[in-house]
């Protein structure tokens, strides 16, 4: 799951980083506590509209730049969830197959079973 308060916390964080700032500094200017600003950049607080305000006139970005590059990060975001989703997921036991030999028993009639501890070849 894709969360807009996390892409939006990297997003101020890179913005202060390069401006090399410290967490201490944008707190201070922006007038919300250090710890606050700290739980938003790690995307563990929702930043409210006037929260977001202070903060970007404090980092002197326009809150339009900043929700540009957040809505550019959904984006890719999104694509990479879409790629994943639609991304066949390879089979793990399919090439053991290859190197299980049961006598006597065609390939066909072999079915595996794999719990979570072991293989189980079980002729069918």
């Amino acid at each position: 799951m894709i969360l807009l308060r996390r892409l939006l916390g990297d997003v101020l964080r890179r913005q202060r980083q390069r401006q090399g700032r410290t967490l201490r500094e944008v707190s201070s200017s922006a007038r919300v506590s250090l710890g606050y600003l700290s739980e938003v950049e790690r995307g563990q607080k929702e930043a409210s509209s006037e929260l977001l305000s202070a903060i970007c006139d404090a980092l002197d970005v326009r809150m339009s730049e900043l929700m540009r590059e957040v809505s550019d990060e959904l984006a890719l975001a999104e694509l990479a969830q879409s790629a994943a989703a639609t991304e066949p997921v390879p089979n793990p036991v399919r090439p053991m197959l290859n190197s299980v030999s049961v006598t006597g028993v065609p390939p066909e009639r072999v079915t595996i079973k794999a719990p979570a501890e072991a293989v189980d070849v079980v002729a069918a």
